[in-house]
């Protein structure tokens, strides 16, 4: 028996369990800046992410690693003036809540307030473990994120699938039982074997976006930069692309040109 998806004027941390307990999937795109967010809220994305991504999409870093905290308030706050209807997550960068509770409510306690944003997230289990309840016990909203965290892809030395091995498996899902318990109101699972995404999903009762997690979890989450076509060196088995941007854009440009250099634009109906 299908149940009838519920209209949302505006989504909470609540609804997404809600959308959980419902079997509505939850949808959840990034986006970091207003004309984008703008347009990625209007099509009634249910969770925007501010990700830590903008270091490699909108600064052409390979890691996520050199974006600060000012630079993700920045991004952040240009995100939080252009949406209406979404949950915003910011994540909160690398170097700025791991090792130190008091740093990293600090930099929660910045994001929340300078930007406007209704929750943050952060990389890893067990270890973070003081931060995420220190956030936590200020009232802000935490969204935990395992398997695949790029904020330690020096640790790891690769991107590719996590959790494949049995005691690594084991520690994800005690992680994410330990985030549930700790009050984080949902977890981002990326690049984990599906079977183990599902168990996961299946033993909590937080919602759990997946990327690179299979269709067994309460929701997705792609980049949207790599959604549209606009990246295109980015080809991993995850990545649906519902456009190719990249050579739409392209060629409106080069056209562009082509008319300046010929005279063709402006033409007269285009002059004062």
């Amino acid at each position: 028996m299908s149940v009838a998806k519920k209209e949302y004027k505006r989504v909470t941390v609540k609804s997404l369990v809600d959308m959980k307990q419902n079997g509505e999937k939850i949808s959840m795109l990034t986006a970091y800046d207003y004309s984008m967010a703008k347009i990625v809220d209007a099509a009634n994305v249910d969770v925007i992410l501010v990700g830590d991504s903008a270091s490699n999409v909108m600064a052409g870093h390979e890691t996520t690693l050199p974006i600060t905290l000012d630079q993700m308030i920045y991004h952040a706050s240009s995100v939080i003036r252009a949406v209406h209807r979404a949950l915003v997550v910011v994540d909160i960068p690398f170097g700025s809540y791991q090792s130190d509770p008091k740093e990293a409510l600090r930099s929660a306690i910045r994001i929340m307030k300078e930007s406007g944003a209704h929750a943050v997230k952060v990389e890893g289990g067990q270890e973070i473990k003081e931060s995420v309840k220190r956030i936590l016990n200020a009232g802000i909203p935490v969204m935990g994120h395992l398997g695949l965290t790029p904020q330690s892809i020096y640790k790891f030395g690769t991107y590719t699938v996590r959790a494949k091995e049995k005691d690594e498996a084991q520690k994800l899902k005690d992680d994410a039982k330990m985030l549930e318990k700790a009050g984080c109101f949902a977890i981002v699972l990326e690049k984990i074997p599906a079977t183990l995404a599902k168990e996961v999903a299946e033993s909590v009762s937080i919602p759990i976006i997946g990327i690179g997690a299979g269709n067994g979890v309460d929701g997705q989450v792609l980049v949207v930069h790599d959604l549209l076509g606009i990246t295109q060196e980015f080809n991993p088995r995850f990545l649906r692309r519902y456009l190719n941007l990249y050579e739409e854009m392209s060629n409106a440009i080069s056209q562009y040109v082509e008319d300046v250099k010929t005279k063709d634009f402006p033409n007269d109906e285009e002059q004062y």
